[in-house]
């Protein structure tokens, strides 16, 4: 039933294709085209917002040397541009232009397209293929992500069963407290450490660069992360103030809730929920999402410690049985939620990398629930066959937060074993170590396949969503398509030798704008009294479909030549170099669709 509203739900129509992770959507100069005058700058259109780095493009010259440029900026002002100038007097040839930026949802993405300046030239920088991040401050900056989520499950998840589900022995989770909040707070720490160099793609060394820290501290991942810290803070300080009144008042929950809000926002801030559609609702979705997960991964290993001496009290056991279904209802509302808006369309769940291990983790869910339900079977058995006194203690409306708790004595035939704060009530010592051990396994299954789960989660975030996969490679075929067509038309008559150079812009089926410069044989510009352009389709036998050039001083040109169909043209070039003597020279052109 699960799957089947998960697809359901992949199938309903959706808003307009947006994503996390920017897409490039457009270049100026466009990828492969040839420029008849060097430009004066370089400009990228991406999907969403970007930030730019110190080091967001290096622009190569045909020998491959770099070639000095101004510094980074958003043109126009709009934060989904990034532009650098040029300088001015740029040789022809074939230039490399290798771009890095980073998302508005904090992962960095690059590229590299090149562009041709009078003509290609034979040689080129060679266009990067590879990654170009330093794979161990991958490595490194992806485990520190992982810890922070495992350590921010210990943390709200074992605080959040200790005050839900009131167990009688606490002191063996203070523990888990501890460790939650030492690895959150180290794996913040990290995280702030390796973000520069993790933007840029360089070593962990680059770390060390202050500047770098410094503007990582400036930025919204720099600031979520602190925000992070500060937030640790605050709740050491609460959880110390609770363990020294022996139980949480109400007061503790409150501030203890506002506090793992404010820890999952931190993450909802900086992650897919913070760009593309309906950012409000995924951040909130997301919130959701990343507290239900700690409360039952949390609350479970809570439940394996406990169970490593004895059996808590059924009322727990029961508890947390309800606190895990209420947390996995959650995990599917916002789950199939977060699954929709990161694919957008059902065939993404096997085309993309993110579908797939979007499968991945649905079938490690599917495991985990099935862990579970033998879980909540087993409690209902014990709850079916419980003493009176124990379905008491289980059916017993919650005291106040902070009130003494009422001892119920124990009945015949069953055995006290002391707690903290109450006697947990157990069967006979035989059937009770049987009944705790069959428990104590099943709930280390759930824990470890939970562990699974939460690191196909942590590699989720960092994958590309399947909208954003499916807008990039529609952009990279676009770019792959002729942006412009540059054709070279030689010419000789009557003791006049020249080359034509004609630029079609876009060479796509539609209007299109022809431009026309007439060289001489010495390579300097010649004027001529007349020039014509007529375009041809043989298989079709449509044409001759005339351009009519007006002479623009210099140059002859025209925006409005409509080609209609796809496929080669062949373009016929009359040039006229006196009143009686003239030439016409054919050329194919290639038109996209």
């Amino acid at each position: 039933m699960l799957l089947g509203t998960f697809l359901l739900l992949l199938l309903l129509p959706g808003a307009n294709p947006a994503s996390a992770h920017a897409a490039l959507r457009a270049t100026d100069p466009a990828d492969g085209s040839v420029v008849p005058a060097a430009p004066r700058s370089v400009t990228l259109t991406f999907t969403e917002s970007v930030g730019l780095l110190d080091d967001s493009f290096r622009v190569l010259d045909p020998t491959g040397h770099r070639v000095p440029t101004g510094d980074a900026e958003h043109a126009g002002g709009h934060a989904d541009t990034a532009r650098i100038s040029l300088p001015a007097g740029l040789a022809t040839g074939t230039f490399t232009v290798a771009w890095r930026v980073v998302s508005a949802d904090s992962h960095p993405v690059s590229g590299a397209f090149t562009f041709s300046v009078g003509a290609p030239s034979a040689t080129a920088a060679p266009v990067p293929a590879g990654p170009t991040e330093d794979p161990l401050t991958a490595f490194l900056y992806g485990t520190a992500r992982y810890a922070a989520y495992l350590a921010a499950a210990l943390l709200i998840g074992t605080a959040a069963f200790v005050a839900v589900c009131r167990p009688t022995r606490v002191r063996p989770l203070r523990g888990l407290l501890r460790a939650g909040g030492w690895g959150l707070a180290g794996a913040t720490v990290l995280l702030l450490v390796l973000r520069a160099p993790y933007e840029s793609g360089d070593a962990p060394g680059a770390a060390l660069d202050l500047d770098a820290l410094g503007r990582t501290l400036t930025g919204r991942p720099g600031w979520a992360l602190l925000a992070r810290l500060a937030l640790l803070a605050a709740s050491a300080l609460l959880l110390t103030h609770a363990a020294r009144r022996g139980r949480p008042s109400r007061t503790h929950l409150a501030l203890g809730t506002v506090l793992a809000v404010g820890l999952a926002l931190t993450w909802a801030a900086a992650e897919h929920a913070s760009a593309g559609i309906q950012v409000p609702l995924a951040m909130t979705s997301s919130v959701v999402h990343l507290l239900a997960m700690a409360a039952w991964l949390g609350g479970l290993t809570a439940l394996l410690v406990l169970l490593r001496r004895d059996t808590p009290p059924l009322a727990t056991v029961t508890r947390f049985s309800r606190l895990a279904m209420l947390s996995v209802t959650a995990l599917a509302v916002t789950g199939l939620y977060q699954a929709w808006r990161g694919l957008g369309t059902l065939t993404a769940l096997t085309d993309t990398s993110y579908g797939r291990l979007l499968l991945a983790k649905l079938a490690a869910v599917t495991v985990l629930l099935m862990a579970a339900d033998w879980s909540r079977r087993w409690v209902g058995e014990r709850a079916r066959s419980a003493t009176p006194a124990e379905r008491k203690e289980e059916l017993r409306m919650p005291q106040p937060v902070g009130a003494p708790r009422t001892e119920t004595p124990a009945p015949d035939g069953l055995v006290e074993r002391p707690g903290e704060a109450g006697t947990a009530l157990t069967g006979p010592p035989s059937d009770g170590d049987a009944h705790r051990r069959a428990l104590r396994r099943s709930v280390l299954v759930e824990v470890l396949v939970a562990t699974v789960v939460l690191a196909l989660t942590t590699v989720l975030t960092g994958t590309l969503p399947g909208r954003a996969e499916a807008e990039a490679e529609a952009t990279e075929q676009a770019a792959a398509l002729p942006a412009t067509s540059v054709v070279m038309a030689p010419f000789s008559v009557a003791g006049h030798r020249g080359t034509v150079q004609v630029t079609l812009d876009p060479a796509r089926t539609g209007d299109n704008a022809v431009e026309a410069v007439v060289y001489g044989a010495d390579g300097g510009l010649a004027a001529v009294p007349e020039l014509r352009i007529a375009f041809t389709f043989p298989a079709q036998d449509i044409g001759p479909l005339n351009a009519d050039l007006t002479d623009r001083g210099g140059y002859w040109a025209t925006n409005a030549v409509n080609l209609p169909l796809a496929g080669t043209w062949t373009m016929k070039v009359t040039v006229r170099v006196s009143d009686v003597d003239q030439v016409t020279v054919g050329r194919p052109v290639r038109v996209a669709r």
